[in-house]
Formats: C-alpha cells, structure tokens, sequence
C-alpha cells in the first residue's frame, strides 16, 4: 500500500450524521439494497466519464473498456465495488461524502419522526446512495482519483459511519473509485459469489454497462490459486432500447429505482421509441411519492439525456413543462448533437416538438391511471395535485387535458377530500345546468358553511369547494370545460339561468322593487365601505353576504399578494341582503337613523367574517354589538 499524505480527520455534517444513525436502524429489513445505490453511483460516474471524453479523450488514459467490478473476500469479510469512471478528487470527496449537498435536507430533517417505519419512507424520498453502505459496514474505505489526474493525487476517504472520516492523499494508478466494505459482525452472507450475482441481477440488470463478479474456478490440489477470471453477470444493455415486451414489470421498476434514487416502486410508466421525421426513445416515470423539494420550482428537475446511447446530461428540464417536475425518466435522441448545452436546448426546434409530445405522453399516463385506478390516482393527487394547477397557465395547448385531471373538494362530500373530477361533476349536473360552480375559501370547514352555499343547498346544484393557495388563481386560467363556463357564486349577480323558474325570476324582481327604498337607506349607512348594496338572490337563512365584483380580486389572491409584498388594487363588496330574513325586517322598520347605521355596520361585519375576512375595525365592531346588547336587555 502506498505511503498517505496529508491526512487530516473531519467531521459529518449534522444531517449526514442523523442519516447515518437513521439508515443504519431503519433500514434492516432490506440490507441488499446498499449493492444496488453503490452500483447505481458507479454507473452515473461511468456516464459522466464517458460523456467528458467526448471533448477529452485522453481523460480515457487508455482504458476505453468502462465496467464495474463486485468481489469479495471471505477471510477478510469484505465486499469491494471498483469503477473506472470519472473518479472523485480530494476536495470532491469532502464535499460528496462529507456532506448532503441537496435542496430540501432540512424539510427531509423535519419530518423525521422517530418511527423507525415512517422514517424508512422518508428516506427513499430523499434518496441515499452512499451512505446505504454502513447498512451492512461498519467501516468504509474509499480510494479514487479524479480522471485527467496524476496518480499521485489519489484520495484515501474511510470512516466507521459514526461522527468523522479520515482523508489522505495517497497514489492511485487507476482512474475511477474502489470502496470497501468490512462488514458488521453477522452479515457474512454477503461475502458470497452466488448472493453478489443474485443482487445484482435483481437491482442492477438493466445498469447499460457490464458488472463483473470473478468467476469462482478451484484451485486443483497443490497448485497456486488461478488468476481471478471475470465474468459479466448483467445483461449490460439500455433498457429503454429494448422492445417493450422484453421487458418485465420488475425490471422497469428497478430501473426507476436507479434513475430517481427512490426506494418505492413507481405508479406507472410509459415506454415508447418514436421514429420518423424525429427519432428518440423514452421512458417515463410517475413517482408514488412527492420528493421534498417539490415546491421549490429552482430545484434542479427533468429528464436523463442520452443521445444515440451516450450519457448527456442527468437533469435536462427542457423536455417537460414545470408544472411535471416530478416526472422521472430518460430520453435518447438519435437527432441531437453530442456537444448540446442547456442554452442550446432551449432554442432547439427539435427540442419544441420532442417536449410536446412527452408532455401528451405523461397526460395520457395519468389519464390511464385516473380511469383504471381511480384508488392509485387518489394517492397521485394528494401528492402532486398542487403541482398539476399549476398546469392550466404553463401549458395553454393542453389546459382541457389538465382540466380533466384536476380533483376538487365539493358539496357532494362531507369530508373536504379532492375526488370530484371535473367529467364527473358534469355527469351528475342538474337538467339544464350550463354552468360549473364553484366558491374559493381558506379552508375547507369555511367554504362548506359559505352563506353564498344557501341556494344551491336548497335547489340541490353540486358547488365545487376549492381551498388550496393556488386555486383563485388557477380558476383565473380556467374559463370552461367541455363547452361549460366556471361561475364563481361569490363573484358577480348570481345568475342560474335554466335552473331558476320564471315564477322565481319574477317574484325577485317584484321583491326587489319592493325594497329599493331599504336599498338607499343601506347606501347612506354604509356608504364608502361598498360598492353597491342590492337585494340577494343566493340567501335563504343568512341575513347578509358580501359578493365579489366581476372584476375584482377574490380574498385569496388579495392575501397571496399582501404576503409577496404587491400593492393590491382597491376595491369594494358588494352588500347583499336577504329581504325574507327577520333581522332584515327588523333593519327596514327601524326609525331611528343611528341605531339603523349600527345595525347595517353589524351585518356588514358579521358577513366579512363569514367570508374568511378580517375586520378593518374590530373595535367599532364590538362597541357597536355591545351597545345593541346592552339595550337588548333593558
């Protein structure tokens, strides 16, 4: 062994070390699979090698034959995983395995929970890798070098997964990375040629490069031991450039489990090879869970891209719209340049036509998945449902597809899940229904209890609930579906059209008529704090709403802005009466014009809240009701 230089022990950072101790303890139900996540690595090092040579032959040092090599030593109870790929620095070694260098480590943090299950789950979210080797180690050793490096700048990593790894500088010959595992007391079994080989063909079979074991041949008696012969156990071919009926369920999700890092299984996946006036492969994936930094729209996202078999680019975002961040998958062109950079990507014609037509794929995916496994597609949702409203303004050419895979909360359920779609709501509409309803809110408990609710309660017309953040301004995109235009029933005069009666219709406007004299008094009394004051048609117990002008921004997006810091437009209710209601009657007999503006502020206020408002003046609110209590019980 050569002489380390430059030694130097560091420490883990906090989150590496709260992994380690949670993998090592979580994950005992399924050790095998540290073979799968170092193969998985070395594999992504052989790309990126491959592809660097491209622009640098000589980083080859003339080892053009790219493989991985898994043995074993019985005796010394060691595993050792060898790439000749593009190999690690002293510094990149640091910074790899030191540290966890991903967006989202600290929600990942949040979420642990201590239960040893739940947290199992988290971490094939998140993704480990390395670190799955202390599953089965107690020690690692890591020697590699950086191609296009002198030998002499080799780096020794080694670590007993607690809390600090060693560094030194020491001479490697070979490009590329060896890391040893001395196993744990009891976990012999993989020390073992035929459980190696089993590993790999389960996890790694479709890994595009040979993985090498050596072939196990016994020395005859008295002679030396023969010279270790190696033999590849995979089928070392792209997956993606197989026919599809070669392919078995396991190994499309085995593959997915090396291309997004993810311990479950996808829900579902497309394959399918284009040829033509464009020729490219692709596979894409939809995960079962949402990865933590999901929400962070700068997060590094998209495809792997290959062209004409050659690794590329690990995460090119030009091949999807953003609002599919999530899908994972790979894409092969025979069309594009080996030399194409991000910036050449986004102008690329090739690229516009190749994004379409993934982006109907993945929708056409999902729409399979929603009708013939509505179950599946309800986890889908609560995963990536936010995610897909952001569809409707990206993908203008696709907004109808969307639309038809959004879920929402509605009056038809009594517990505020998003399972109505949007065929379905229209599949069990009223006769002469034109009209989608719907009523945003912050929540949902808000929403369902809506005064704006009352009418469609009592005539028995389906209103979707919608509570998320994004939802005002997703309706704000959405204009109709299926020929059948949105009304929000807290915007505007409410206008039923068939499914009001002329008797109805007529009776208004005698009622109406008949209060246009409550009407002015109600402007007076309230004066700069509405914009109109008119009798309601949507009331049947309440006595008050505030209705939203046609144009004006509704209270969530109002909040959305105040909270980004915009100036928001000013801009008044609508104050709608019931004129059936008691407290109403009362209001309109009252003579005296103070104690009439007291009730009228009350009402207004009382209507304010119940639309999920906050009050300009609390405090004149509650001196106006403490008054009218006071001479309520004289």
């Amino acid at each position: 062994m050569s002489v380390e230089t430059q030694k130097e022990t560091l420490g883990f950072q906090t989150e590496v070390k709260q992994l380690l101790h949670l993998m090592i303890h979580s994950l005992y139900s399924n050790k095998e699979i540290f073979l799968r996540e170092l193969i998985s690595n070395a594999s992504d090092a052989v790309d990126k090698l491959r592809f660097e040579a491209l622009s640098k032959p000589e980083l080859l040092e003339g080892g053009a034959e790219l493989k991985i090599r898994v043995s074993f030593d019985k005796d010394a109870k060691t595993v050792t995983l060898e790439d000749n790929g593009i190999g690690m620095s002293r510094e990149d070694v640091i910074t790899h395995l030191g540290t966890i260098a991903k967006s989202g480590t600290a929600d990942f943090m949040k979420n642990l929970s201590g239960d040893q299950k739940k947290d199992s789950h988290l971490i094939g979210q998140f993704g480990v890798g390395f670190y799955s080797a202390f599953i089965v180690a107690d020690k690692v050793d890591v020697y590699s070098r950086r191609a296009g490096t002198p030998a002499s700048e080799g780096v020794h990593w080694s670590s007993k997964g607690e809390g600090e790894f060693e560094v030194a500088t020491v001479d490697k010959a070979d490009r590329g990375t060896r890391i040893v595992l001395h196993l744990k007391s009891g976990e012999d079994e993989f020390a073992d040629g035929w459980r190696l080989r089993n590993i790999i063909k389960k996890y790694s079979d479709h890994i595009a490069l040979p993985i090498e074991l050596p072939k196990e041949a016994a020395a005859a008696e008295g002679e030396e031991k023969p010279a270790v012969e190696w033999e590849t156990v995979n089928r070392a071919s792209a997956l993606w450039t197989r026919p599809r009926t070669d392919v078995k369920d396991e190994e499309y999700q085995e593959f997915y489990k090396h291309i997004a890092h993810d311990f479950e299984n996808p829900l579902s996946w497309s394959h399918n090879k284009v040829e033509g006036k464009l020729e490219y492969s692709s596979l894409l994936y939809v995960p079962a869970r949402a990865p933590f930094d999901l929400y962070q729209r700068e997060a590094p996202k998209g495809l792997k891209l290959y062209v004409q078999r050659v690794f590329v680019m690990d995460q090119a975002e030009s091949f999807l719209p953003l609002y599919l961040r999530f899908i994972k998958g790979v894409v092969d062109s025979n069309d594009l340049s080996l030399n194409v950079s991000r910036e050449i990507l986004q102008k690329d014609p090739i690229i516009d036509s190749m994004k379409s037509a993934l982006t109907k794929r993945v929708l056409d995916m999902l729409e399979k998945l929603a009708k013939n496994e509505p179950e599946q597609y309800k986890g889908f949702w609560k995963n990536f449902g936010q995610v897909m409203k952001e569809g409707p303004a990206e993908d203008f050419a696709n907004k109808e597809k969307i639309a038809g895979l959004l879920r929402f909360a509605s009056t038809s359920g009594d517990d505020g899940e998003q399972v109505v779609g949007l065929a379905e709501y229209l599949a069990r509409a009223k006769e002469g229904q034109d009209k989608i309803y719907y009523l945003t809110g912050e929540t949902y408990a808000q929403v369902k209890n809506s005064p704006h609710l009352e009418v469609f309660r009592k005539k028995g017309i389906e209103v979707l609930l919608l509570t998320d953040r994004i939802d005002e301004w997703l309706m704000s995109y959405l204009s109709d579906f299926d020929g059948k235009s949105f009304v929000d029933v807290a915007r505007g005069d409410l206008d039923l059209g068939n499914l009001d009666s002329e008797e109805d219709k007529k009776a208004a406007e005698e009622v109406a008529k008949s209060k246009e004299g409550l009407v002015e008094r109600l402007k007076t009394a309230l004066g700069e704090s509405v914009a109109e004051v008119r009798v309601s048609h949507r009331l049947t117990d309440s006595p008050a709403i505030l209705a939203i002008g046609e144009q004006d921004l509704g209270l969530q997006m109002r909040q959305i802005l105040e909270a980004s810091g915009q100036k928001v437009p000013d801009s008044k209710p609508i104050f709608e009466f019931n004129p059936t209601h008691p407290l109403i009657e009362k209001l309109d007999n009252e003579q005296s014009d103070e104690r009439f503006g007291d009730l009228s502020h009350i009402l207004f206020d009382q209507a304010a809240l119940a639309a999920g408002d906050s009050l300009k003046d609390p405090a004149a609110y509650v001196r106006r009701l403490n008054k009218l209590l006071v001479e309520l019980s004289v």
